[in-house]
């Protein structure tokens, strides 16, 4: 997995991203995640790897200060068009080098992107920065289970999927930074594969 890889392999599944990953379970995951957070209009939001802007459907977003970043211009591109009356700001950028100060954002959205940069760990490390300190990192991805090895059919099957720009064996307690305290852990989807994880800032 790198940066030109997966900026490859989103250039052809843009078109088909919302059909699978916008739609059953995973539609009925971002519902439960985005109707518990109270976002209102004297908040910074980020999202990182917004894609096609699966997440911005489920909120309200009119008056609220959004910034929505991706690495892809073609998913970037799906994204601004279903939004193009709003006032979301949408920017090409890594998520591994977000070109924000420090402490910029009361909210930073996480959804199924550190399990597709190629340095998950810079990415987190990236998040918290920009993060505020009383702010909040919302995640919703896939991670290896907590305390347990992989089971061998994931671990052959690992590599394979890798090649499809994702990684399904990447742990959340590994890539986590130092500085953050963990509010909530919940599972969503495919018996705790997929995760509901809240995050703030250790002062």
């Amino acid at each position: 997995m790198n940066n030109s890889w997966n900026k490859f392999i989103y250039k052809f599944g843009s078109p088909i991203y919302d059909k699978f990953f916008n739609s059953g379970g995973f539609l009925n995951a971002r519902k439960q995640i985005f109707q518990s957070i109270p976002f209102n209009n004297q908040q910074k939001i980020l999202f990182v790897g917004v894609g096609t802007g699966a997440d911005l459907e489920l909120i309200n977003h009119a008056n609220l200060n959004i910034t929505a970043i991706d690495y892809s211009p073609d998913m970037l591109g799906k994204a601004k068009k279903k939004f193009e009356n709003s006032t979301i700001t949408f920017l090409e950028m890594d998520a591994q080098n977000i070109e924000f100060e420090n402490e910029s954002f009361d909210y930073v959205i996480a959804s199924l992107i550190l399990s597709v940069v190629p340095d998950a760990t810079k990415c987190f490390q990236e998040m918290a920065r920009v993060l505020k300190q009383e702010g909040e990192i919302i995640v919703f991805d896939k991670f290896a289970p907590k305390n347990k090895k992989l089971s061998i059919p994931k671990m052959l099957l690992r590599p394979i999927i890798s090649i499809l720009g994702t990684d399904i064996g990447r742990s959340f307690e590994e890539i986590s930074p130092e500085n953050i305290v963990v509010k909530e852990d919940t599972s969503l989807m495919l018996n705790g594969m997929y995760r509901k994880i809240i995050i703030g800032k250790i002062n």
